[in-house]
């Protein structure tokens, strides 16, 4: 349970980090300033600066970088447009402080808010391009040293290794159903045969008809058998119900890698668009929704879960959720860099920007309600492990 903590915070930390890195480099190349930028969360344990002088100074607490510039000690006056580089106590993502991203400083050239409404677009949009980025390069990196795919479609390119086959389905009231197989099992070996094909499977299956079979599957990591009798109806070949696939870790070359990468992040954002347009349907429709969120909880669980299986999923995983993080993040809900865009489009189409308080209370009360789903998934994920 520690080390899936432990693991959980890394890859929590990975993915905030990335998400704010983007929103920095690009408010520093549209000409604004950053004030800080921090790895973790605040209280700061420590922060460097550049000074005036050119030279790196550390700055311990939480001093801003307009008292460093009031200081009765010039030699702590930092240099024009200065960052302060922090590390701070709560270890989960980062945070970077941008001048002028409530509104204030419109008469300031290196202020956000001075920005044309094109640039200030483009930096709350970095955030989420950087995570699709990231995501692209995990995937990348994974079919360089092999990931787990299904081999039905492969490039001419792929090479594969560990060919197994994967329970995509189980079929309801079926023999598999009441033996307790679940989709994701990994089926090893069936009574003494291995089996590594969708063909192999099935014929070990067809030959235990009417007769108990023991199957070896991988679940989670840990080895189990299970027991099951095949059933033949109409004379056909025998079945226990389950939808099957053949699956691998893949390898491709370099420069292959970096284009399957590309091509599984263009498909996944089409599966998770997909998805959460299916969720918005349900949900203004009134149909039953289901559990198709994970909180924190949930998602720590599945991340242990994908690092005991081997560094390859755990790679996969990460990129998935970072881009789930990134469309969830473009939705034009308020508090969420989507819901910031909406403001800056009624401003371009109006021609005079949402009052500021009117435009905080949107935000502020977005945000409280997501704390408040946030909390009402965790206790979900919580009820689910007992």
């Amino acid at each position: 349970m520690f080390l899936t903590i432990i693991i959980f915070i890394l890859v929590l930390s990975v993915l905030v980090f990335a998400h704010e890195l983007g929103h920095f480099f690009t408010a520093r190349r549209c000409g604004v300033k950053a004030e800080e930028f921090g790895f973790g969360f605040p209280p700061r344990a420590v922060g460097w600066y550049k000074n005036r002088f050119g030279h790196w100074r550390r700055v311990r607490g939480n001093r801003s970088v307009e008292s460093l510039e009031t200081s009765a000690d010039e030699n702590l006056h930092p240099a024009a447009g200065a960052t302060v580089y922090s590390l701070n106590w709560l270890p989960f993502g980062g945070f970077v402080k941008i001048k002028g991203e409530n509104g204030e400083g419109k008469n300031d050239r290196d202020s956000f808010a001075a920005q044309k409404i094109w640039k200030r677009i483009l930096i709350l949009s970095a955030g989420v391009i950087m995570n699709v980025v990231l995501a692209w390069v995990l995937l990348s990196v994974g079919y360089l040293i092999g990931l787990p795919q299904s081999t039905d479609t492969l490039g001419k390119s792929a090479w594969v290794s560990e060919q197994r086959v994967v329970i995509a389905q189980v079929l309801p009231d079926s023999v598999a159903a009441a033996a307790g197989f679940q989709a994701s099992d990994e089926v090893l070996r069936v009574n003494d045969r291995t089996v590594g094909t969708e063909q192999e499977l099935q014929e070990a299956i067809a030959a235990s008809a009417d007769q108990e079979a023991q199957l070896l599957i991988r679940r989670n990591g840990q080895e189990q058998t299970i027991s099951v009798v095949p059933l033949s109806r109409d004379g056909g070949r025998a079945t226990i119900g389950v939808a099957i696939f053949a699956a691998g870790l893949v390898r491709y070359p370099f420069l292959a890698a970096f284009w399957e990468g590309a091509k599984t992040v263009g498909w996944v954002l089409e599966q998770i668009v997909i998805a959460f347009a299916d969720l918005f349907k349900n949900i203004f429709q009134g149909n039953q929704v289901g559990d198709q969120f994970a909180g924190p909880v949930g998602i720590a669980t599945i991340t242990g879960q994908a690092a005991r299986l081997g560094f390859a999923y755990l790679l996969q995983f990460v990129a998935l959720l970072s881009l789930n993080l990134a469309i969830l993040n473009i939705l034009p809900f308020p508090a969420l860099d989507g819901g910031r865009i909406v403001f800056l489009l009624i401003e371009k189409i109006s021609g005079r920007p949402v009052k500021r308080e009117v435009e905080a209370l949107i935000h502020n009360s977005g945000f409280v309600l997501l704390i408040v789903l946030i909390i009402f998934i965790t206790y979900k994920d919580i009820i689910k492990l007992f």
